[in-house]
């Protein structure tokens, strides 16, 4: 039997029931899933949810994660609000469906439960599988705990649906390390959310009374105009993901930026990391600062479209950045986030020297010590000038 929840008061669950009970506030009609490692316990909360009655909405059971996007297109292309999961492989099955989606200007919205990708086979937690998808044009956020996913699981909603956008979202919360773990969420009552999301109006639906195209075939003359269009839409969105977070805000007193900032008044050398490690990082520089060492972090939220000007603003004044990513670029020279704020800050006149490190791969585990000690090389590696172009942290042999 589900359980009930009671606005206004802490209640300690698993951040996967959270996110769940988030897409049942946000009334979703259509839910198309499959399940995988280590995002199945939100679909099988909600299909028990639908099972019992208490969230009025079709649970479409699929053969694969290609179908569940496929069958998430359809559903969203009728007008009606879908959502779905998925997790490393699943996602990367996705992969050809999930361009269409943004193409189509669907609002579709997914939790991706982050897991590292095979081979060799992991079902542990690192950002690989989401990096591989980082150009198929969704808006995509990152969260770093609980009461943070279940906050953006209805806010992704009012984000992709807004007329000013119209695209498909994800919100990306790390496997296990959050999706498996108990934590205490402020859950908002049915009334409250209702306010805050108004019903679906889609801009177009597909209608046997009203026929429109859909997906329709371009012409060389026409591919790159398209393209800049979504490319605008995507863009553009920023200012709309920015206004539903005030909106939240000054309805729940929990607030967001793009960047988030961790006592970086001061520091000269500041870490930057996406995900649930941001608030491992937090103890490290806590105890860093007790020491007098001008230490600080800055957390990326916003992945798509990217904060540049956010950015910007967090770093200026610090003499060292240091990059922290959770995937690796085979054959490249830099990591996905390296490489995006590498790109970020190049055209600035004045700017901090980047060194990018490559850590909690396959969900190795780290602690607060290792974000001192990465601190402390990257430190002498800038005195004495970098010698890689990226450093595997912790990597034996």
């Amino acid at each position: 039997m589900a359980q009930k929840m009671t606005a206004g008061k802490r209640v300690g669950m698993e951040v996967s029931i959270a996110v769940s009970y988030a897409v049942q506030l946000a009334r979703a009609e259509a839910i198309a899933a499959y399940p995988i490692t280590p995002q199945t316990h939100i679909v099988e909360h909600l299909s028990t949810l639908v099972a019992n009655g208490e969230l009025e909405a079709e649970f479409i059971t699929v053969e694969s994660e290609h179908s569940a996007m496929s069958a998430s297109v359809g559903s969203a292309a009728t007008g009606a609000r879908t959502y779905t999961a998925t997790s490393s492989q699943g996602l990367a099955l996705m992969h050809e469906i999930l361009f269409i989606a943004s193409a189509m200007r669907l609002p579709i919205v997914m939790t991706v439960a982050n897991r590292a990708l095979s081979g060799p086979l992991s079902i542990w937690n690192d950002h690989g599988d989401i990096m591989a998808e980082r150009d198929i044009g969704w808006i995509q956020i990152f969260v770093e705990n609980g009461q943070e996913a279940f906050d953006h699981s209805v806010m992704a909603f009012k984000i992709a649906e807004d007329h000013r956008v119209l695209l498909p979202t994800i919100v990306n919360l790390d496997g296990f390390i959050l999706s498996h773990v108990v934590e205490a969420h402020e859950i908002l009552d049915q009334e409250t959310v209702d306010r805050f999301l108004p019903p679906l109006k889609p801009y177009h639906r597909l209608d046997p009374q009203k026929p429109v195209t859909m997906g329709a075939f371009a012409m060389p003359e026409l591919y790159t105009e398209v393209k800049m269009a979504h490319q605008v839409a995507l863009t553009n969105s920023y200012d709309t993901i920015t206004e539903v977070w005030r909106e939240w805000g000054a309805l729940t007193g929990r607030h967001y930026s793009p960047v988030e900032r961790y006592r970086t008044e001061g520091a000269k050398v500041l870490l930057l990391i996406m995900g649930s490690l941001g608030e491992v990082a937090e103890v490290a520089v806590d105890d860093m600062q007790a020491k007098g060492e001008a230490v600080g972090l800055v957390k990326p939220r916003l992945w798509r479209p990217f904060p540049f000007t956010d950015l910007r603003a967090a770093v200026a004044g610090c003499d060292l950045l240091i990059v922290c990513d959770r995937a690796l670029s085979l054959g490249g020279g830099a990591n996905p986030v390296l490489a995006e704020v590498r790109s970020a800050l190049y055209p600035l006149a004045q700017r901090p020297q980047v060194l990018g490190y490559t850590i909690g791969l396959g969900g190795r585990d780290v602690q607060p010590d290792d974000f001192i000690k990465l601190v402390q090389h990257a430190q002498a590696e800038a005195k004495q000038g970098p010698s890689q172009e990226f450093y595997l942290y912790g990597v034996r042999g």
